[in-house]
């Protein structure tokens, strides 16, 4: 029930997909489009005017030119306004669609991850995200445009001449047909060029993690092969891309070629008296040809515009099919608001009744277990058990599918839970290191404690002494200049000095030497006897058999 209530919260902060993702901006894109639609349509008011003007050249009127300049002015200055507003608005639509969709992205994922790894969200975040921009700036332009101007032109093509208007009528749609057909293509290489970039983030990432092993066991010879043979494996599916958008865009201009020189060879024939048929009444008067040829390569152009967005189309629907995919992964949402609340109430109490954990895709039953005030537990079993899990549900970090757990008296629950990690310090085997002084970083809750006796405790002092700016360094987000060991007690530094009563060490002294280890060791024994519970997952049976109790895990 937990588990599904759960899910119902996080469904609100779920990103609107399909449609719905411009639904906020639909009436910015309308407006752009308006403003798109009228630049189109003032260039046949300037066609006109230049056509006008040169037609009186040829009869010696030199008096239209002025007439004709202003308003082919006029219209430029028009234009240029109305294009640049509309790319305004575009690009402001888009930047706020994205900034969106990424700020509700990384609401969902820091509140219930997905089974994905880091790599890949962060990819979609920062390498995928930014290309539903042009889809939005130029795709849904272009498809408005197409919609309008080609059909004004064509109808006034037909109004000078039928010849022209029927060139225009069978050259046209030609283009958007074989569009779609190699746009069904583009849209699969684009999916493919996606999922490329999250599996090589996610390579990428798993390397650099597992470097010193793989120099450690002379494998970085293979890792190198590794990581080129996913490069090319990229650069393939990314040319295979460029080729179907090279395509889409030969085949337009060939048929837009063809359009207007077809257009060009009648009105030049009909101009030289060759061609006496094709127009209404009289032939084509020096003016209307020159117009007629003007407005022709414009009638083309928006389709060019299409074709040019068609490969941002592609991209953009293969992010939002990601997104979707995204949307629909099972996940396992943590208790609580996450945010800062006063400690629960009562002593200090813990206890499991018949307790399954809810992963994606998998359920891990629990023992049952209590535990008071100064009391210690050591949670043990082969890797994969579901130890760390244990640790999690316990914190409140993995709802459960079944059985209850009790803090302080009260049921673990998405009310109590925030109260409960306010007496809780974590010390994960992976610790992490924010972008923040580490004097800022061990004091999380601003007590404004002198850090040296919780650090000396830790046995981490000289470490400190030893950083090139001591409490002011900022460690790197893995803990750049400390090793794993040191980074460890550092975490239980910042336990000691938060004052929280139960501690949860997640395999605390896991690939350490012995002396490392033995300070762990000697750090959390030193906690549990000034009267802090300490719950450990561990392998290490050295440390195991200084807890109280050992409790199996997986049985």
């Amino acid at each position: 029930m937990v588990a599904r209530q759960r899910r119902q919260d996080t469904s609100s902060v779920r990103p609107a997909r399909g449609t719905g993702i411009t639904a906020p901006i639909a009436h910015a894109l309308r407006f752009a489009g308006l403003l798109s639609v009228l630049a189109g349509l003032i260039w046949p008011i300037q066609a006109a005017a230049l056509a006008w003007a040169i037609a009186g050249w040829i009869a010696g009127d030199m008096g239209r030119t002025p007439w004709a300049a202003a308003i082919f002015v006029a219209g430029g200055f028009l234009r240029a306004f109305c294009d640049h507003r509309a790319g305004q608005i575009l690009f402001d639509a888009a930047d706020q669609t994205i900034s969106h969709q990424r700020a509700a992205l990384i609401t969902r994922e820091a509140r219930a991850r997905a089974p994905l790894g880091s790599a890949e969200i962060a990819a979609l975040i920062v390498q995928k995200l930014p290309l539903l921009q042009p889809w939005i700036t130029r795709y849904s332009i272009a498809m408005i445009k197409v919609a309008v101007l080609p059909l004004v032109l064509l109808l006034i093509s037909f109004w000078f001449s039928w010849i022209v208007g029927l060139v225009l009528l069978v050259a046209g749609p030609l283009i958007p047909v074989f569009m779609i057909l190699i746009g069904m293509a583009a849209e699969q290489a684009s999916r493919r060029q996606m999922d490329e970039i999250g599996s090589m983030n996610a390579m990428v990432m798993d390397r650099l993690s597992a470097m010193l092993d793989i120099r450690l066991l002379g494998a970085a010879d293979k890792a190198l092969a590794d990581f080129s043979d996913r490069a090319e494996a990229l650069r393939i599916k990314t040319m295979a891309v460029l080729r179907i958008a090279f395509l889409s865009s030969t085949v337009l201009e060939l048929f837009s070629a063809i359009g207007v020189a077809m257009v060009a060879v009648f009105v030049g024939f009909t101009l030289l008296g060759e061609i006496t048929f094709g127009s209404w009444s009289a032939p084509l008067s020096l003016g209307e040809g020159l117009f007629l040829l003007l407005i022709a390569p414009d009638f083309f152009q928006p389709f060019r515009e299409l074709a040019a967005a068609w490969h941002d189309r592609a991209a953009g629907l293969s992010v939002l099919a990601e997104l979707d995919a995204l949307d629909g992964a099972e996940r396992a949402p943590f208790l609580g608001e996450a945010r800062a609340a006063r400690p629960l109430d009562g002593p200090l109490t813990l206890s499991l009744a018949g307790v399954v954990a809810a992963l994606p895709g998998r359920r891990v039953t629990l023992p049952d277990f209590s535990l008071k005030r100064g009391q210690s537990l050591a949670l043990i079993g082969e890797s994969g058990a579901g130890k760390s899990t244990g640790l999690a549900a316990l914190a409140g970090l993995v709802p459960l599918a079944d059985g209850q757990i009790t803090v302080c008296g009260h049921r673990l629950d998405h009310e109590t839970a925030d109260a409960w990690r306010a007496r809780i310090a974590l010390v994960p085997q992976r610790p992490h290191f924010p972008d923040q002084p580490l004097y800022a970083w061990l004091d999380p809750d601003k007590r404004h404690t002198d850090p040296w006796p919780a650090l000396k405790r830790a046995e981490v002092d000289q470490v400190v002494l030893r950083l090139p700016y001591g409490l002011r360094t900022r460690l790197g987000e893995t803990g750049g200049g400390v090793s794993g060991g040191e980074a460890r007690r550092l975490m239980i530094a910042r336990a000691i000095l938060s004052g929280r009563e139960l501690i949860l060490a997640d395999e605390p002294t896991a690939d350490l030497d012995p002396d490392t280890a033995a300070m762990i060791i000697r750090a959390l024994m030193h906690l549990k006897e000034n009267g802090h519970s300490v719950i450990v997952a561990t392998h290490d049976p050295d440390l195991a058999a200084l807890m109280d109790r050992r409790v199996e895990v997986g049985q």
